[in-house]
């Protein structure tokens, strides 16, 4: 009678955790290579790839391969391998932000992975430094696109305009997700990777409202993104960093400009000329 009882437990437990779990339709499994050591690693890649519904993921400890099932229709391989590299990991998609790395459990550092340069199988001559097309290949500029929306978008604030400065931010959020990360060098990798998640989450707040007022909170913090990648990846043309004092309960907000001139987009023409510029970025 207690086996009975006994198979009948494990029998409801089974079912409790079958109704439980929640099945991924649309479902497609690929293999990737991610770096790591140990069990830690194994829970943290794992739980940074796992989404209910979504996505669910197996890393194997000796072969260094995650097998990832994942909702076709609701996200891709990249945005989850994408998750696991702001978790500290390495993968064949994307490095890890150092400091991401640098947080991991001293057993977790694993030795980095090195990020592919693609090569050229054509036979011809290497073309030389001063070659007019090396030049030209040289002012291409990852986040030209980036640049330009988000100059689009202050120029919406600065008219006032909500719903111009929606439409400019829904662009500029589909930009950003379309980034070719594969053409960024080390530094270039790991300067992106570190911000790419909070001006893509204020690309859509300010995409998402017509509110105006709310609209400039997010630009605000969005600026700040803005700036920082603008130490590693040049701009296309001189731009001016600019400074307002009174917002913010006084506390202050910058954004960048391509006119030394000050035009507000936190005030807009309640008080158009407020501010100054602190640096010009060429």
């Amino acid at each position: 009678m207690k086996k009975i009882q006994h198979i009948m437990l494990g029998l409801s437990l089974l079912l409790a955790f079958t109704s439980c779990a929640t099945p991924i339709k649309n479902a497609k499994t690929e293999t990737y290579k991610v770096a790591g050591n140990c069990e830690m690693c194994k829970k943290t890649i794992e739980t940074a790839a796992n989404k209910k519904g979504i996505s669910s993921a197996e890393w194997d400890t000796d072969k260094k391969v995650m097998s990832l099932t994942y909702d076709s229709k609701q996200t891709t391989a990249s945005d989850v391998l994408k998750r696991v590299a702001y978790a500290g990991y390495d993968n064949e998609q994307f490095l890890a932000p150092d400091d991401a790395y640098a947080k991991l459990p001293g057993c977790c550092h694993y030795d980095r992975m090195k990020k592919d340069i693609p090569v050229t199988t054509n036979t011809v001559s290497e073309p030389s430094k001063g070659d007019p097309i090396v030049k030209e290949q040289e002012k291409i500029n990852v986040l030209s696109k980036v640049y330009d929306q988000y100059f689009a978008l202050k120029d919406a604030l600065v008219k006032d305009d909500g719903n111009t400065a929606s439409t400019k931010a829904l662009a500029l959020a589909k930009t950003i997700k379309d980034v070719d990360m594969k053409s960024m060098s080390s530094e270039e990798h790991s300067a992106w990777m570190k911000v790419e998640a909070d001006l893509l989450m204020h690309a859509e707040h300010i995409g998402e409202t017509k509110d105006i007022a709310h609209q400039r909170e997010h630009f605000s913090m969005l600026s700040q993104n803005v700036y920082s990648l603008t130490k590693v990846f040049k701009l296309d043309e001189t731009a001016y960093l600019q400074h307002c004092p009174m917002y913010n309960d006084g506390k202050g907000a910058d954004w960048l400009s391509k006119e030394n001139a000050v035009k507000n987009p936190y005030y807009g023409s309640s008080m158009l000329t407020c501010g100054k510029t602190t640096q010009t970025i060429k």
